[in-house]
């Protein structure tokens, strides 16, 4: 898709910060959202980040006013907006499932809230025909969803919500019925909308990679609760514990024994493996044992020093480029790695990683509740 076609008048500057305080939500004796407190600054791309059942769609259906806050507030600038209904908060949406009316021409969806905004025909007319060419549907406006992709589909979707020149667009998980070359364009067009248009967006996902590449800030929650806000490069090199480092990929998250304290440099061990890593949340980790969190592709083949360990690799799978493998230490403990290197089931092979890329973290509850963990 090209670059041209701006609708006119950014819509950046509808306002200077959006404010959820407190915000609950409870369906009978379940919390859903616990207390969010959270601010979202005009023309920023905020990212909801996290498993089913973590709270993130929650928190964007209390904005869009599909669900009535059990308690907290939610202000725009100045005003309070959480009692109102959603047609009067001035936000656009963009659904999973696209949400078409499916008897409806592309153009007369794309249309369809101006026309219950009663606004003259002709003013409907030119703002529709901008919304389709900047998603590059033109030539589509005549026919009907069923006759588009999922691609076109979404497009429509997104057109919808940018046509009305909203406030704040709110995406909730808007690619994961598209194919994987599909995510990627969509993706950037996304990106690209939001920019050009001076969008202020608030996007639920729950695939990291996702939300790496489009946010400018994101959001991990887990049960409700926020576990960690921060820029894609904070969030991805500092995990605030071993949750949100599962969700960033490291996809090793390794509860050993504490062998020894070297100031900021904390030594794991066990038969097999001894790991040298970096203390996070600004101290040591105590205790007796601690968790080692490693991505699979910090892993190298060969012995080092201050971190080595063997396994037998029992599953390997091909791409492209490089292998993911499965591998099985001696006390029997799962490694995951991605090597550039051709190994093959059976075979037991020796591995490093560098000092740097091994976080270490007090062991703070279940090493399995982690939720679902990407690759």
């Amino acid at each position: 898709m090209s670059h041209s076609g701006v609708l006119p008048g950014k819509l950046r500057g509808g306002f200077r910060e959006l404010r959820m305080e407190g915000v609950t939500r409870r369906f009978g004796q379940a919390v859903a959202l616990d207390r969010l407190d959270l601010t979202i600054e005009g023309g920023e791309f905020l990212a909801l980040l996290g498993p089913s059942g973590c709270g993130k769609s929650t928190a964007l259906n209390c904005l869009a006013g599909l669900l009535p806050l059990s308690d907290g507030g939610i202000w725009l600038d100045d005003e309070r907006i959480d009692g109102l209904p959603p047609e009067r908060r001035g936000f656009g949406m963009v659904f999973q499932n696209y949400a078409l009316f499916p008897h409806l021409s592309v153009r007369r969806n794309v249309g369809f809230g101006l026309a219950v905004r009663r606004l003259p025909k002709a003013e409907i007319a030119r703002r529709v025909d901008e919304a389709l060419a900047l998603v590059e549907l033109s030539e589509h406006a005549g026919k009907l969803p069923g006759q588009l992709s999922g691609g076109q589909q979404q497009r429509v979707a997104i057109a919808r919500a940018v046509v009305l020149r909203p406030r704040l667009v709110l995406m909730d998980e808007p690619l994961s019925n598209l194919d994987a070359k599909l995510r990627l364009q969509m993706r950037t067009e996304i990106r690209r909308l939001h920019q050009s248009l001076g969008l202020t967006t608030v996007y639920v996902t729950h695939d990291q990679e996702e939300a790496l590449a489009l946010a400018d800030r994101i959001v991990v929650l887990r049960g409700g609760l926020v576990e960690q806000v921060g820029s894609p490069e904070e969030v991805y090199t500092y995990p605030a514990n071993t949750y949100v480092a599962g969700f960033m990929g490291y996809r090793n998250l390794l509860d050993l024994p504490v062998a020894a304290h070297d100031g900021a440099r904390v030594i794991l061990a066990e038969p097999g493996m001894r790991l040298t890593g970096l203390a996070q949340r600004g101290g040591r980790a105590g205790g007796a044992r601690a968790v080692a969190a490693v991505r699979p592709h910090d892993f190298r083949l060969g012995s080092g020093r201050d971190n080595a360990l063997q396994v037998r690799v029992e599953v390997v799978e091909f791409h492209g480029r490089e292998v993911a493998a499965e591998g099985v230490t001696e006390t029997g403990r799962v490694v995951h790695v991605r090597l550039p290197e051709r190994v093959a089931p059976g075979d037991r092979i020796d591995l490093t990683v560098p000092v740097e890329r091994v976080l270490v973290y007090p062991v703070d509850g279940p090493a399995a509740d982690l939720g679902e963990v990407p690759e």
